[in-house]
């Protein structure tokens, strides 16, 4: 299918692990499209807006950090052929970034969104974390192959 037929979500998402092997997560509330679930820090990045600046905003919006974004350290995408609703069809592109939070503290900052609140859920704690969306998964194998510190 040529790049003109289908509509493309770019996102930038943080994988963000404390000194205590902690990882922080956002608490998506769900919407018509997708049952609420834990996520990654991020999300869509804005039309004028570079990948690392969606990474900050995205990050303070979602669980009061400011961040330093470092280097991509994986990438992935899905599409739906059928996202219904008489939608086009769609490609999600999503980056993920490793990140160290600079300043701030634990908070959800942005209003009437689609982030409840953040926590930082323990590494050994995620793979029985439900529900979770598919994203912390491929972040954390990707942090964990980048080794990150």
């Amino acid at each position: 299918m040529h790049f003109s037929e289908y509509d493309t979500r770019l996102a930038a998402y943080a994988v963000i692990v404390d000194e205590h092997d902690q990882l922080l997560l956002s608490w998506f509330v769900g919407n018509e499209n997708s049952p609420a679930t834990w996520t990654m820090p991020g999300g869509g990045v804005e039309y004028d807006e570079s990948l690392p600046d969606a990474v900050v905003r995205e990050v303070l919006e979602e669980t009061g950090y400011t961040v330093s974004v470092g280097n991509p350290i994986a990438t992935n995408h899905f599409t739906l052929l059928d996202p219904g609703s008489g939608r086009r069809p769609f490609k999600s592109v999503r980056v993920i970034f490793a990140a160290t939070i600079t300043s701030g503290s634990l908070g959800t900052t942005e209003v009437n969104g689609t982030t409840a609140f953040a926590r930082w859920i323990p590494l050994t704690d995620i793979p029985s974390l439900t529900p979770r969306a598919d994203i912390i998964d491929i972040a954390v194998a990707a942090w964990k192959n980048a080794d990150v510190t």
